[in-house]
């Protein structure tokens, strides 16, 4: 999943080097200034996107080797009760 963060300012970034080309191309030195403000604003709003990607994979992968952990105490714990009602049997000659 794209952070909404990395796609607007992918969009800011691109529309501010729109109009700083066009401010250098005619010249005018407010659109220079707006296009490059717009295109740092974009920069830094794909940066925090990816931050915050980066972030929620982390978090992913963790619960993943929790999910996965826990299914080997519980497979564990099966094999453990499995042993144990084999054993109670054999002691009380039921089987």
């Amino acid at each position: 999943m794209v952070d909404k963060d990395r796609v607007k300012g992918a969009i800011d970034d691109a529309t501010g080097r729109v109009k700083r080309q066009v401010g250098e191309w005619t010249g005018d030195t407010n659109a220079q200034v707006e296009g490059t403000a717009q295109q740092i604003k974009g920069k830094a709003e794909k940066a925090w996107g990816n931050v915050k990607d980066a972030a929620r994979d982390a978090q992913d992968k963790v619960q993943q080797e929790h999910d996965k952990a826990q299914v080997e105490r519980d497979r564990a714990q099966l094999e453990h009760d499995k042993e144990k009602m084999e054993h109670e049997h054999e002691v009380t000659g039921h089987r």
